[in-house]
């Protein structure tokens, strides 16, 4: 695109021989003939012996035109020629500035129709010619070729060639516009394109930066449309032309798309695609949130997605690490919201752009799903799904050994793990770090039977990092069902007495009385005291290995026996303990 110029509507007054010429280079479209007596012509003959497939317009009286044309004698000697001055004839047809003839010989003609005139004296120059170029009663013969046509009635003329189905907006005097444009004269010549600069045509809109016809013709578009702009030369560039590439009074012709539309006083658009029932809560300023993205230009020109990564986006959300408007876009989502985000490139990347694919000034939109998102300073969030009819005494607390079964899910509903695929409750004991944070403290205070759902954030989960099958920084959502719990051992011990241990321990646990206790001896000893009620192991192993361990801590030489030396209470190992930090 050039700047605006100055539209001039004056025509400048031409020599009488100039415009005589002229008016013969109007009559394109006749090759002069005889009468069909033989006797001379009593009109202008007109030959159209080209004539465009296209002709919107016809040349009418008082309309510019601009043409080129060859004049010759009947002999065909050349008496003058636009071509030879390389300078079209711009000029009004039907007042009185051309001759006769070539008034007559170019009304109704078209833009690129080509025809042949032969003009009679009377309709030309007469019985006095013109000194020293036409004779007197000279017939005078031209081919003319039309260029351009127009009025000084004439508005821009605007065709829509493309509107997209969706409309976000359109464009509005004081709008930002960015797009592409071929510039052609009216008959095709092309003298501009932003195609080959590679780049858009960016640019405000009704602020005096543009001609007036683009001005005028832009209003109205939306963002993917095509149109077909024709703009008389008083809203181009009038009679003084541009450079070399625009002459004077010559009408514009503009294929345009725009790309995009924002102006400097937008904000964030928001627009709710899907929103899932259910919403409890909204992402506030300082939330962590996982989301998927699809990133486009305004004409939907794709210049990012997480999905072709095969991972979502994970960000803090309002405080700076995303560009503002995606700050802002995110704010009171929901988890499993849907959400296309319109951001103007001063919330976005703004004059510059960003890479290859954002160019400056660019509107982006973004269609957002967000995963899930929690807070730093999040608990685990239990809700009780139901509960056993009977009376529940005693609930599940740390040390206690449980079995539950468990499903284990994103929040977007991603399956992740269950304890059903292995055919058996999970185990674990409360407090041994053994499962999650935020599992074992949803675990506790459980009825057995109780069904509750957890919403685990992932500092209480998996972290930044995940696991194996987890995604870094993912909420988890479990529901688990106690299927049994058993009071655990404190810390350290592998079996526990119910009451007080037997006073002669070593002479009970030494069955065949000869001052030693093998593995059989002891193995035998420890599985009766369970079974009297006296004593438990430690639940959720094997009881044989428990009772190896057992004998293993008290056989203290490792020779395979254990001694009334040997032989010790924890309660006693730890008082000893307590004795020599004394």
């Amino acid at each position: 695109m050039f700047p605006a110029g100055t539209p001039s509507h004056s025509l400048l007054r031409l020599p009488l021989l100039q415009l005589l010429l002229l008016v013969v280079q109007a009559v394109g479209r006749g090759l002069g003939r005889a009468s069909p007596a033989g006797g001379p012509l009593e009109d202008v003959v007109i030959d159209r012996y080209h004539i465009p497939r296209a002709c919107p317009r016809e040349v009418q009286m008082g309309d510019f035109v601009r043409y080129h044309y060859n004049g010759t004698f009947e002999d065909g000697k050349k008496f003058d020629s636009s071509y030879d001055r390389n300078t079209l004839v711009a000029i009004v047809v039907g007042v009185g500035r051309l001759i006769t003839g070539m008034d007559r010989g170019l009304m109704g003609m078209c833009v690129n129709e080509r025809r042949r005139l032969i003009v009679p004296p009377h309709l030309g120059y007469g019985s006095i010619g013109l000194a020293g170029l036409i004779p007197p009663d000279a017939t005078l013969y031209f081919d003319v070729v039309l260029l351009d046509v127009w009025n000084k009635e004439d508005t821009v003329q605007v065709s829509t060639l493309l509107r997209p189905p969706h409309c976000p907006r359109m464009v509005q005097d004081g709008d930002f516009v960015r797009y592409h444009y071929n510039g052609t004269l009216l008959d095709g010549t092309s003298f501009d394109t932003s195609y080959s600069k590679r780049g858009t045509y960016d640019t405000y809109v009704g602020s005096g930066w543009l001609i007036k016809g683009m001005d005028q013709g832009l209003l109205g578009m939306c963002p993917g449309e095509r149109r077909k702009i024709i703009i008389p030369p008083f809203l181009a560039y009038g009679e003084k032309g541009y450079g070399t590439v625009i002459p004077p009074h010559a009408s514009l012709v503009f294929h345009i798309l725009l790309i995009d539309v924002h102006n400097p006083k937008d904000t964030v658009q928001l627009e709710t695609l899907e929103l899932p029932a259910g919403c409890v809560r909204r992402a506030v300023a300082g939330d962590f949130m996982r989301y998927h993205y699809n990133g486009s230009l305004m004409d939907g020109t794709l210049f990012d997605s997480s999905y072709s990564r095969n991972h979502t986006y994970n960000t803090y959300i309002g405080q700076g690490y995303i560009i503002p408007g995606m700050d802002q876009g995110l704010q009171g989502a929901c988890i499993g919201e849907r959400r296309r985000i319109t951001i103007p490139p001063h919330l976005a990347y703004g004059e510059n752009g960003t890479g290859d694919k954002i160019p400056g000034s660019a509107v982006l939109i973004f269609n957002v799903h967000v995963i899930d998102f929690h807070n730093p300073a999040d608990v685990v969030e239990i809700r009780t799904l139901s509960r056993p009819s009977e009376t529940c005494n005693e609930t599940t607390k740390l040390g206690d050994f449980v079995r539950y079964h468990y499903n284990c899910s994103l929040l977007d509903g991603t399956q992740l793990f269950t304890s059903h695929d292995y055919g058996a409750p999970q185990e674990a004991t409360l407090g041994a770090n053994k499962v999650i944070e935020g599992l074992d403290t949803g675990l506790q205070g459980m009825c057995v039977g109780e069904r509750r759902q957890l919403i685990v954030p992932p500092h209480l989960a998996h972290g930044e990092s995940g696991a194996r099958g987890v995604p870094g920084s993912a909420v988890l959502l479990f529901e688990v069902e106690l299927v049994s719990r058993e009071d655990g051992l404190p810390t350290g011990y592998l079996f526990v007495w119910h009451e007080d241990p037997p006073a002669n321990l070593f002479e009970d646990m030494d069955l065949n009385k000869d001052g030693e206790v093998p593995p059989e001896e002891f193995s035998t000893f420890i599985k009766a005291q369970v079974s009297e009620g006296k004593g438990r192991l430690m639940p959720g192993q094997d009881p044989e290995k428990t009772i190896g361990d057992m004998f293993q801590n008290q056989d203290r030489n490792q020779d395979g026996k254990i001694t009334v030396e040997e032989l010790k209470l924890k309660s006693d190992e730890d008082q000893e303990r307590v004795h020599e930090e004394l």
